[in-house]
């Protein structure tokens, strides 16, 4: 057995001797099979680095453009489930967003609503010994106006006067009160009454604006 193998070993070898100057075509057989492997594997090499990579990558990249669609598709199909209860929540967040808004008065709104505010007063046989609006606060979507006040009466009219506040259409709070019993035992209320509008298309230009620029000015630095 091991005489065949050593026979069969030199026969190979002896395949491989005196192939400088011959002709590939006329090669005994091993050589010829060794050599059509190895140029069969190179062909396989270049195609790989050279054609077959960049296949290889658009068929990955096709693969996740195909799952990104796919994720897409999954998403917008629950949205499409549920599109009449999104619907529903809207116009009942609009809804609550125009109640809101009736609540606050404009600009040319707010004389009657102080007007109120001193009448709410007067009605409940209050003394005001001040009244006096502030300088308007801008704020993002509203604008705040804070008044001085300060008003004597008894305790219950007092506690009914701030009753009546909080029950006027348009939203009025009181602030920082202060009671303060007189000498007579009358009963004195210092408060900050604030109130608010909603601002008009000038303000929110303004309001933009003033974003922008402030924006920008970040930016540069």
């Amino acid at each position: 057995m091991a005489t065949d193998v050593k026979d069969l070993t030199a026969g190979l070898a002896a395949q491989f001797r005196g192939l400088n100057g011959v002709h590939p075509g006329q090669w005994p057989l091993a050589p010829r099979i060794l050599c059509g492997i190895g140029v069969a594997l190179a062909v396989v090499v270049l195609g790989y680095f050279g054609y077959w990579s960049g296949q290889f990558e658009e068929q990955d990249a096709g693969a996740a453009q195909e799952q990104q669609l796919r994720d897409q598709y999954r998403l917008k199909t629950a949205q499409a489930v549920n599109l009449d209860a999104l619907t529903a929540q809207k116009a009942q967040v609009d809804r609550y967003v125009v109640r809101l808004e009736k609540q606050l008065p404009s600009k040319a709104e707010m004389a009657a609503l102080l007007s109120d505010i001193n009448q709410a007063g007067v009605g409940r046989g209050l003394q005001f010994e001040l009244f006096k609006p502030g300088q308007v606060v801008v704020r993002d979507y509203y604008a705040e106006l804070p008044i001085d006040i300060k008003v004597t009466g008894d305790y219950h009219d007092l506690g009914a006067f701030a009753g009546d506040m909080a029950n006027l259409p348009r939203i009025v709070t009181l602030n920082n009160m202060e009671l303060v019993t007189n000498k007579d035992g009358a009963l004195t209320l210092n408060a900050v009454a604030k109130t608010f509008r909603y601002l008009d298309q000038e303000e929110v230009a303004a309001q933009k604006q003033a974003a922008a620029e402030k924006k920008k000015k970040e930016g540069k630095k």
